[in-house]
């Protein structure tokens, strides 16, 4: 209270302490009333020592020991109170952002640890080579005497999206937060405010709210770098100031002023988020120029020490960052492609054209050409395989997925929405983009290889691997992409014409990270140039480049062809033998009185949780995808039904499925790789069956343990003691003998088919005397069944005596007619 009666008499320091106590003492939306008015009443000299604490309290500390206000778990129909608040106060247009303004306006620098960064490019700095991005150059500091560790120097808005952008990495959600929905959260909500406000799909970037009566707080200007370094890449003058520099101040775009906020939150966003793959893929993808100054850097750096080259460059190239991206940030990730397709297709028809590009266009608008080519293709590429290469084989996948195929249909988010067809057909792709499918080439090829790859290592029965397939079938099979694909290849492999344009060209990595405010290179009209230079600064210029309509393709996807015929078969047969169990299920099974079935003929699937609408689902999911398949590499039906009969998928007469592909050796059936594959995938089993004494046989699941073994020395003490005598009433050839030996006689083994050719001779032996079997009392189901029929029982006014003696006579009468049909079946098999 003192702080807000006195501002004249308070030290930063105790103005700092007090926030601090507040912060223990107040509640949420006491201390954000107090921080609105602290921002408003006091200058910025005071603002300056607290402005660090408040953006750690936000977003919790970038070790993840603090978790600040757990911006990623707060949602409005939890906590609407706390989540209406925390929205107002670091909305775009609030507060927080004017402290921001604030202290910009006076040039404040805040030390940012590098130690915190990505790691390629923590790697890189701590090895004196800054990455190529202005994010870096000239803000590496020296540590102090004593001093822990490189800091990067920034300013307010750059050391705020910093914190903004890390905390979705650094900080762990909490364990109740694991079922929150990552859309309906604050965090996921500010980031479209941010792109919203300072990346506009309409209008110009609206100014800084600042209180400072010297107007809008300027651009932050260059310093002077405080440590030699080598770069990755070219510095280029600023075409920002020569742009402003030809205005006059009356004509002067406001948007000029500010478009360097812009610029800054998207790099920080993709440096933070997508800049996470191992060095040696980075420092792949550079310009030889690039290296060739590196490795200039290090010859002078070791003559000057007079001693060899440090021993540090080994752990540069050798450097492999153990990253693993979460669903919530591949997600977040996902709306910044959007919005940025959106923002760029944004620019006004007479703009699009790079020959539009003159004095007269606006920053803004230069920034929205610019802003996917320069900033996003290439690290969301490396990131794409990254998550591709790494991610687990199951259903989360679909985030990636997603978040893919949202990049490669830009024509989704641009505002001239072509309606569908009333056939229910999708729309054709416009021959408008053929520019951006050539010059994200890779993104559509070696991408759908890497997902090829990992469909076929997946069980396609699932409906949700099934939906996935079906996704990326159907964007790469809509109309007219598939040959713009086809052609930005042509363009690739056509062989290099040695002409006189050409001669001096090097294909070579652009600075696509760097500023836009960098001079563009010169026009290029060559479209096949721009393909092999789109490939070449990927991939490097030895790379290997494997057609997407190529034979080696062509083979993969007629094996995805084939799994999928066979997840379709599996899918049906799993269906047929739930309906077929439950039509078959006797009457007397559920009371128990019949043995369960302990040998399934497929194993666990989630369609036995889900049921025949899920089974439905996947057979229309694999249907479409074949058929999207077989449209964009023309597959035939007869090139389908010969690789069917060749992979062995035809049923036989009973439709049941074959036995996974095998060979017989000399210890019994050997499997091939891809008879392990079809049993790991679920696709075919064998039918293994429990052959020896079915009272030996382990206890399962359904069974209490202690009670099955105490009915098996009952029952091992019974038939030891009355062995004779039920020797001699299974002999007897009267109905006696046939009841008796439909209950203590076991069916010999030497009937059972065995699988496996080995020891056929010797199971024929195993031939066993009659013998009473008490375990099915031990079943859970059989108990559960009596209990049950006592209860209702007692309901009718039965005592327990009569109705024992009722079940017992209904019983017989059912194994009586058991016995005769069983002795008529014999005869007639005679």
């Amino acid at each position: 209270e003192a702080t807000m009666a006195f501002p004249h008499l308070q030290q930063p320091s105790f103005l700092l302490a007090s926030l601090k106590a507040d912060a223990i003492n107040k509640p949420f939306a006491q201390r954000c009333q107090d921080l609105v008015k602290v921002i408003e009443d006091f200058p910025a000299k005071e603002l300056h020592a607290i402005f660090p604490w408040l953006v750690e309290s936000i977003f919790g500390s970038l070790d993840g020991v603090l978790i600040g206000w757990n911006l990623r778990s707060l949602q409005g129909r939890v906590s609407p109170v706390e989540y209406s608040i925390a929205m107002e106060f670091l909305d775009p247009g609030g507060p927080m952002m004017k402290l921001v303004y604030k202290l910009q306006a006076e040039d404040y620098k805040f030390d940012f640890p590098v130690s915190y960064l990505p790691g390629p490019v923590k790697a890189s700095i701590q090895e004196h080579v800054v990455p190529d991005s202005p994010l870096y150059h000239n803000k590496v500091q020296f540590p102090p005497t004593g001093g822990l560790g490189l800091n990067l120097a920034l300013n307010p808005f750059e050391y705020y999206m910093f914190f903004f952008a890390l905390s979705l990495i650094t900080q762990k959600p909490l364990p109740g937060a694991l079922h929150v929905r990552t859309s309906d959260c604050a965090y996921f909500i500010l980031v479209d405010r941010y792109l919203s406000w300072f990346l506009p799909t309409e209008g110009s970037v609206l100014p800084p709210l600042s209180s400072s009566p010297g107007g809008p707080s300027p651009s932050p200007a260059p310093r002077t770098p405080a440590m030699p370094f080598a770069s990755y890449g070219l510095h280029h003058t600023s075409l920002l100031k020569r742009h402003i520099s030809h205005q006059t101040s009356v004509n002067a775009d406001p948007a000029s002023h500010e478009i360097w906020r812009s610029e800054t939150l998207l790099q920080v966003f993709v440096e933070m988020w997508l800049h996470h793959y191992s060095l040696e893929m980075y420092q792949k993808m550079q310009s030889p120029h690039a290296k060739l100054e590196v490795l200039h850097y290090r010859l002078s750096v070791s003559s000057a020490l007079h001693s060899p080259a440090q021993p540090s460059l080994q752990a540069l190239h050798a450097y492999q960052e153990s990253f693993t991206p979460t669903e919530e940030h591949v997600l977040v990730v996902r709306l910044l492609i959007k919005h940025l397709h959106a923002f760029s297709n944004s620019l006004k028809p007479e703009q699009v054209s790079p020959s539009a590009h003159s004095h007269a266009t606006s920053p803004l608008e230069e920034f929205k050409r610019a802003a996917v080519p320069r900033f996003v293709q290439q690290k969301l590429y490396l990131f794409l395989q990254h998550c591709f290469g790494h991610w687990p084989l199951d259903a989360s996948f679909r985030a990636v997925l997603e978040m893919w195929l949202s990049y490669l249909q830009p024509w989704r988010y641009a505002p001239e929405k072509q309606p569908q067809g009333s056939d229910g057909q999708a729309r054709c792709v416009s021959e408008r983009w053929a520019p951006f499918v050539q010059e994200n080439l890779l993104l559509y090829t070696k991408l759908f290889v890497g997902f090829l790859s990992r469909a076929l290592r997946t069980d396609l029965v699932s409906p949700k691997n099934a939906l996935m397939v079906f996704r990326v079938a159907k964007v790469f099979a809509q109309p007219n992409l598939a040959e713009m694909i086809q052609k930005g290849e042509q363009l690739f492999l056509e062989p290099e014409l040695v002409i006189a344009h050409r001669q001096h060209r090097l294909f070579s990595a652009p600075t696509l990270t760097g500023s836009f405010l960098s001079s563009w290179p010169p026009a290029v009209t060559d479209t096949s140039f721009k393909v092999k230079s789109h490939v070449y600064s990927l991939e490097g210029q030895d790379c290997k480049y494997t057609p997407m309509f190529g034979p080696e393709v062509r083979t993969l996807v007629l094996r995805l062809a084939q799994l999928i015929t066979q997840a379709k078969q599996t899918a049906k047969s799993i269906s047929d033998q739930c309906g077929e169990s439950t039509a078959s299920r006797p009457f007397l099974s559920w009371l128990g009185l019949c043995l369960s079935d302990t040998n399934s003929s497929y194993p666990a699937n989630d369609l036995d949780d889900m049921g025949q609408d899920s089974i439905r689902k996947t057979d229309e999911y694999l249907e479409k995808a074949l058929e999207y398949l077989c449209q964009m590499f023309r597959l035939s039906e007869a090139q389908l039904a010969q690789l069917t009969l060749a992979m062995g998928t035809t049923q036989d007469e009973n439709g049941k499925k074959q036995l996974p592909d095998c060979i017989v050796g000399e210890d019994g059936l050997i499997l091939t790789p891809l008879g392990r594959y079809q049993i790991i995938n679920g696709l075919r089993k064998f039918d293994i069956e429990y052959q020896g004494d079915s009272e030996l046989q382990p206890i399962r699941s359904y069974e209490i343990a202690s009670l099955v073994r105490l009915l098996f020395r009952l029952s091992s003490t019974i038939n030891h003691r009355f062995a004779g005598q039920m020797r001699a009433l299974c002999s007897r050839a009267d109905f006696l003998g046939s009841f008796c030996r439909y209950h203590l006689m076991e069916p010999g083994l030497a009937d059972k088919h065995l699988l496996s050719p080995v020891g056929q001779g010797r199971v024929a032996s195993r031939a066993r005397g009659p013998r009473l079997s008490l375990r099915f009392l031990g079943s859970y189901r059989t108990l559960l069944s009596l209990l049950l029929a006592f209860f209702v029982a007692s309901l009718l006014r039965i005592g327990p005596l009569p109705f024992a003696l009722l079940l017992v006579l209904g019983y017989f009468l059912y194994a009586a007619a058991m016995t005769l049909l069983t002795e008529q079946g014999k005869l007639h098999q005679l």
